[in-house]
């Protein structure tokens, strides 16, 4: 029997797995790294929490995650000219016993069996808009588009020099990445807008990564994205995490299918809410194996970014009914 990681590994160079890879079963996604330690993130239903760049983020009951609160006085770039006045890198290097727990929960890891990965998080695109609120970052690149491209340069600069001190000492042979690039019926920025901006500065990051051990990049983005798909191939993107059914994932396969692999097809917000039913997630689980994938550069998964629900019970059952479709089709 093929484990986790073989399985997977068959999905997405288009071999022969004997099942459908579970959700997230390939891949040990370990935290915290000693930078994530120093940079704190609100618990659920917390609120006004700072983090180490001073961005205020709170997590209100009943959503997926964690996200920014931008009220005048809690933004933090307020003058695109002068962003260098605003922006103050946290520090990434620590000493060796700081690093003790994350490689204690590396080393217990049976590689053959499974990806270790740490987690990184937020991408280049959403830390912009965290630094400076949404609608701020967007007209941002039309009026300030070189003080905006000297950011993103400094801010793959400073993943970078995370991503020296996690390979130097986690080892991973994965990562997986968090950027949101879209709504769920669009991209936030128009592709050529994208490459101008986010290309070069992506595969100096995920090139690293490459260059230092890792063979898996996984780049979440639980958005519509398909007009983006060339440039994440492009960035070394293995697996797209969080592809929504908005994007045709079947004609993404058909015209990417061995270039990349699409992690999704299960609406979050379709079964993850109050009141779900198993019900519900079977037809879901049934729709996704069997419409919007296949056996091959698809894994069924939730949307949301993480081996985890917002309502308890979801992400388990979700698994439950992969199994169904794996006797099924298998």
């Amino acid at each position: 029997m093929l484990t986790p990681r073989q399985n997977f590994d068959e999905v997405i160079k288009g071999g022969k797995p004997e099942r459908f890879v579970k959700q997230y079963e390939f891949i040990k996604i370990l935290s915290p790294t000693p930078f994530q330690m120093t940079n704190p993130n609100p618990a659920y239903g917390e609120h006004n929490k700072v983090n180490a760049w001073g961005i205020t983020k709170s997590w209100p009951e009943g959503t997926p995650g964690a996200f920014p609160v931008h009220t005048p006085d809690k933004i933090v770039i307020k003058d695109m000219e002068h962003w260098q006045d605003y922006v103050k890198f946290p520090e990434v290097v620590f000493p060796e016993e700081k690093w003790r727990v994350l490689l204690d929960q590396s080393e217990a890891v049976n590689r053959e069996d499974y990806y270790v990965s740490p987690f990184v998080v937020p991408g280049l695109f959403e830390q912009c808009h965290y630094l400076m609120e949404i609608q701020n970052c967007l007209i941002n690149f039309y009026e300030y588009p070189d003080e905006m491209a000297d950011l993103i340069k400094a801010l793959a600069e400073w993943e970078i020099k995370y991503a020296t001190e996690i390979c130097k000492y986690m080892k991973p042979d994965a990562l997986f990445h968090h950027d949101d690039w879209g709504s769920q019926i669009s991209t936030f920025l128009k592709p050529d807008m994208f490459e101008e901006f986010y290309l070069q500065a992506y595969k100096d990051v995920y090139g690293y990564y490459k260059e230092n051990g890792v063979k898996l990049i996984v780049h979440h983005s639980d958005s519509y994205a398909a007009t983006l798909v060339p440039y994440m191939i492009e960035m070394g993107i293995d697996v797209w995490q969080g592809v929504m059914k908005s994007n045709n994932i079947p004609e993404l396969i058909k015209k990417y299918g061995g270039q990349i692999s699409f992690m999704g097809g299960i609406d979050s917000a379709e079964v993850d809410f109050e009141g779900w039913t198993e019900d519900i997630v079977k037809q879901k689980v049934r729709e996704a194996c069997t419409e919007q994938g296949g056996k091959l550069y698809f894994i069924p998964n939730a949307s949301q970014g993480l081996p985890v629900s917002t309502f308890k019970g979801v992400y388990e059952c979700i698994d439950k009914y992969i199994d169904e479709m794996s006797k099924e089709m298998f």
